[in-house]
């Protein structure tokens, strides 16, 4: 508690301190030939192909505008350890690679950066020759910082200070059991421990104070957004966000406020002109040279990739589309029904005639990705399905499961990487009736329905008409078991009346299915929405 009630005490002067700091209008340092690249949300989509510029292409930018006479400052706010088969090949060693050869200065961590375990997580910060900050991710057991708050760069034209922070919603975006022991800041203790360390980079005399925030926009993180921050701290320059996908070039009070979208789609490039700092993001085709030494490195590890992982296990006549939004966040699919539907065949295929699961439940933030025509690889399969999410069925009672449902569809139309795709099962939402929040669940940012049923209604579980006194076994993978997301309601007492684990992984369950039901090939058929989830407005 010693951590938080120093940040509380230091409060009222932080804020005195940083309205000083606001009131000086004149920036003693010469910017005009400093350049800020930033990206964010990358998620191993370091290839240059088609539609991603990839690492070689960022690196050659950067080299490229050093030859310029610019000072190139390079930053990342998060999520890029995690998300495809190049990151997944060896739990993200091969992407700190790429970034400490294109030369990065400083990373915060996003949600994704845990989802190896903190273990891991720690081997590749040592690995990395640039610095990860975090100013509010705790250990709850030694009561400090995960990471460095802050770093200062020290320049000839003036000291630059880089804070870190990253979404509170990661206690249950990334697995819960490998967050358990860390606290994630947020509301007022947030804001408080953001402008203490603001104002600590004040006191070290910065004439530039950068914040890179894996923090986003969404509904669902109200009160941890980025601009929730900058409605409550003062003394920031600019703020590079990430975690929702988006592109951002916004002035909120006296702050840039910036955002590439993801994927190495887009670079974001920051310069001084005219007395303001202004965003010039460079998109994908607009510069094609590549860097031929981190070229060859990511060219490497694909190759060892295509050795391990290349073998064809199919074709596709159709592509099965793999958007988020609008998309497997907040509407059925025809890719959430397909994996659906793998998972639950190929769960059933290990399970006793009387242990089959009636239906599955696939959170749309599980799939990454979808299938493109053409061959089907194994590589091509683990993109879909990343995590390598053990299934497991669970029983529940009708009430559990209609809570969970609308628990899950809470934001609906608006994006929830809980939102349940399913197979085996039909529901309805009625967006029309406004989501009243009970009590909120425990080690959690979402809140309980008020009214189970009453935005939410089951119709059909297993073929069969609903009804809240059955009990149902539904197929789910570990992250849900555990409560990830807006599943909490999951890990209350009593709540999971029994669970098996099926011994089989996701992306082995939707291989398995490719191969053995379809033979290995996915036809028109495969790509139609079946009506599972209706949506009233």
């Amino acid at each position: 508690m010693k951590f938080y009630k120093k940040m509380l005490k230091r409060t009222l002067y932080s804020f005195l301190v940083a309205f000083i700091f606001l009131c000086q209008t004149v920036l003693a340092a010469d910017f005009s030939k400093v350049m800020i690249l930033h990206t964010n949300d990358t998620h191993g989509y370091d290839r240059t192909d088609d539609e991603h510029m990839g690492m070689s292409v960022i690196s050659q930018i950067k080299k490229d505008m050093q030859d310029k006479g610019y000072d190139v400052i390079m930053l990342d706010a998060g999520d890029f350890l995690q998300g495809n088969d190049l990151a997944k090949f060896d739990k993200g060693k091969s992407i700190v690679k790429y970034m400490n050869a294109v030369g990065y200065d400083a990373v915060t961590l996003g949600n994704h950066e845990f989802d190896y375990g903190q273990e891991v997580l720690a081997q590749r910060m040592k690995e990395a020759k640039f610095p990860f900050v975090s100013c509010n991710v705790i250990n709850e057991d030694t009561e400090q910082a995960l990471t460095k708050p802050y770093i200062i760069i020290e320049k000839p034209y003036g000291k630059i200070g880089i804070i870190g922070m990253t979404t509170p919603a990661s206690k249950t975006s990334a697995r819960p059991s490998y967050v358990s022991n860390l606290k994630f800041l947020d509301g007022q203790m947030l804001y408080s421990c953001v402008q203490m360390y603001v104002n600590q980079l004040q006191k070290e005399k910065c004439d530039l104070i950068i914040a890179i925030g894996h923090m986003g926009s969404e509904d669902g993180c109200m009160g941890s957004r980025s601009e929730d921050i900058l409605e409550h701290v003062n003394g920031i320059n600019i703020f590079i966000d990430g975690h929702d996908h988006l592109v951002k070039n916004d002035v909120i009070g006296n702050v840039l406020r910036v955002e590439t979208g993801c994927h190495t789609k887009n670079l974001g490039c920051i310069t001084y002109e005219n007395g303001y700092w202004q965003e010039n993001i460079i998109p994908y085709g607009k510069y094609t040279k590549q860097d031929g030494k981190v070229d060859k490195m990511v060219k490497n590890t694909s190759y060892a990739i295509d050795l391990k992982l290349g073998t064809s296990i199919g074709d596709a006549v159709t592509a099965l589309d793999g958007a988020r939004m609008p998309g497997l966040r907040n509407q059925e699919t025809a890719l959430g029904d397909f994996c659906a539907d793998a998972l639950l065949w190929s769960a059933n295929q290990r399970l006793d005639n009387d242990k089959k699961a009636d239906a599955c439940i696939v959170n749309g933030g599980a799939v990454r990705t979808g299938i493109a025509v053409g061959k089907i690889k194994v590589k091509d399969i683990q993109a879909v399905f990343p995590f390598d999410n053990e299934l497991g069925v669970i029983t529940v009672k009708g009430s559990k499961l209609l809570e969970i449902i609308e628990s899950c569809t809470q934001n609906t139309p608006a994006e929830m990487g809980g939102f349940p795709q399913v197979a085996g099962m039909e529901y309805t939402i009625n967006t029309a009736v406004p989501y009243e929040k009970g009590p909120q669940y425990n080690g959690s940012l979402f809140y309980r329905p008020a009214k189970p049923g009453s935005r939410v209604s089951i119709t059909t579980v297993g073929g069969k008409a609903f009804s809240l006194e059955n009990e149902y076994r539904i197929l789910v993978n570990e992250f849900i078991i555990e409560g990830g997301d807006s599943y909490g309601g999951l890990v209350e007492d009593g709540a999971i009346i029994s669970r098996e684990m099926v011994g089989i992984t996701d992306n082995e369950g939707l291989q398995q299915y490719i191969v053995e039901r379809l033979h290995g090939k996915i036809t028109q058929e495969n790509n139609k929405v079946a009506g599972r989830v209706k949506i009233a407005s």
